[in-house]
């Protein structure tokens, strides 16, 4: 075993050797990976989708690094040597022709898990700048990438390091990787920062930055190289690079949205408050269970706000303690469905509204707290059980509210993704769930006693009336928590 045997190599295990342009590229890479993990986790998938993501887009940037590599480089010299196409670890991966492939996996990771590609973009494509400026680390290490010859005196305030190492064939370069890390660095937390958080980006805004920003990077620095790739007489760099920043600008501007046109969002309903009224029914179930079970306990009003929102088996422990909780459920459905006929109303406008969106080819769907036969027992009393292409009851799923897992399941069944949906509910329960989910949420404050603790909650917007979605609906945004 040798450790550090020369400049561009890290270790030599026996026949192996393990070079510093490898371990650069893959800690860029990893880098990139943490940047994105995070970003994905906010936007509601789970971890294990960033990891099948970056595996596969790892290996087809690799590929596609080298085979643009290869295409332009010596593409005779690569045929009469076909064994050198895969000597990777000796340098000669074009990061341009990474992208590519980068895009094309993608694009198709994207169907195929129905995400929405320029959400995903965003997501991912600023962190390649962080990736990009480490690897080009592994440049410097390699002794390659640099530009043209400079006096001594060129490097008067850089580090001894670098000078020493950018002796290249008896003559100092220009240190070409050094300029294309830094304005990559600078590049990333100019778009992480200064546009997400200080403007109001829409959807494929960030990558679209990375492409103008890193096109124009790319064309300066590849003016100083002496190593560049040609095609009939031009530096293949920088054709790529003026194409990166037209698709850039082109995007900027709104030009795509404009040719690819989006899906109208999913739209799911919380029941209770919201479409229907059962507040009645609800208060009238517990004092009758009460009742029954507890003759001294009298059923405050406070009692009555608190039974708003959570599910059976959060209340009936608080309610009625040291009873068995499922026979005390079960009790509680006898009840509740009895009293459906004369306690249960729709909501103002309920009816209207729900015709009108889906006369607009809205896809809507219901996630509630009580069982589905509850949920289409309640719609079918107003004729209202076929509006919906999908209801997500309390036995369908493992976890209730504010977990999200109705809201994903509901999406699942309708074929969609979590990228455009609003959920509608009335107590902070239903906009806990949507926030947890990352979507839209649109607080419905019917109730005055509950208005407080729906606000707090912070929804994306609140109305005091269902047909005022109707002009929400009309806003030009994305629909998720961040609306972008």
């Amino acid at each position: 075993m040798k450790l550090f045997p020369d400049i561009s190599t890290f270790i030599i295990l026996g026949p192996i050797a393990i070079k510093w342009y490898a371990i650069l590229i893959l800690t860029g890479a990893f880098a990139a990976y943490l940047l994105s993990l995070r970003n994905i986790k906010k936007m509601g998938y789970p971890g294990e989708l960033v990891d099948d993501f970056f595996f596969g887009a790892l290996l087809s940037g690799v590929v596609g690094s080298r085979i643009w590599y290869v295409l332009f480089f010596d593409l005779k010299y690569f045929i009469a040597n076909p064994l050198q196409i895969f000597a990777t670890w000796q340098g000669g991966l074009a990061i341009q022709g990474g992208l590519v492939a980068g895009v094309i996996f993608a694009a198709w990771f994207c169907h195929r898990h129905k995400l929405n590609f320029f959400r995903f973009a965003d997501a991912i494509v600023p962190n390649i700048l962080i990736a990009q400026a480490v690897g080009r680390w592994g440049n410097f290490l390699n002794q390659e990438a640099f530009g043209g010859v400079v006096n001594e005196s060129y490097y008067k305030y850089f580090p001894a390091f670098i000078k020493r190492i950018m002796y290249i064939d008896n003559a100092y370069r220009v240190p070409t990787f050094l300029y294309e890390s830094v304005l990559n660095v600078l590049g990333f937390f100019l778009i992480v920062i200064a546009i997400k958080r200080f403007s109001k980006p829409k959807r494929g805004d960030l990558a679209y930055a990375y492409l103008m920003w890193y096109g124009i990077t790319r064309f300066w620095v590849e003016g100083l190289r002496t190593d560049s790739l040609m095609f009939m007489g031009l530096r293949m760099a920088q054709v790529t690079s003026v194409v990166f920043v037209l698709l850039g600008m082109a995007g900027t501007l709104g030009l795509f949205r404009k040719l690819i046109k989006g899906k109208k969002p999913v739209i799911l309903f919380d029941l209770d408050g919201t479409l229907l009224d059962t507040e009645k029914a609800i208060i009238a179930t517990y004092k009758q269970l009460i009742s029954e079970k507890r003759t001294d306990y009298e059923f405050t009003k406070q009692d009555e706000l608190s039974v708003l929102g959570p599910t059976l088996k959060e209340m009936m422990p608080k309610l009625i303690p040291g009873e068995d909780p499922d026979l005390l459920i079960q009790r509680y459905r006898e009840i509740n469905n009895e009293l459906h006929a004369t306690h249960v109303v729709p909501v103002e406008g309920a009816k209207e509204l729900i015709d009108e969106l889906k006369k607009q080819g809205y896809p809507l769907g219901i996630v509630s707290s009580k069982l589905t036969e509850t949920v289409q027992l309640g719609l079918s009393l107003f004729d209202m059980q076929d509006d919906f292409k999908v209801i997500v009851g309390y036995g369908d799923v493992s976890k209730h509210k504010p977990d999200p897992e109705g809201i994903f399941k509901a999406c699942q069944l309708l074929g969609r993704g979590h990228d455009d949906v609003i959920y509608v509910g009335d107590s902070d329960t239903d906009i806990l769930a949507a926030q947890n989910a990352a979507i839209y949420s649109v607080g419905l404050i019917l109730n005055q006693d509950r208005k407080e603790s729906l606000v707090k909650s912070a929804p994306n917007v609140t109305i005091n009336s269902l047909n005022e979605l109707l002009d929400v609906l009309k806003e030009d945004i994305s629909w998720t928590k961040t609306t972008t």
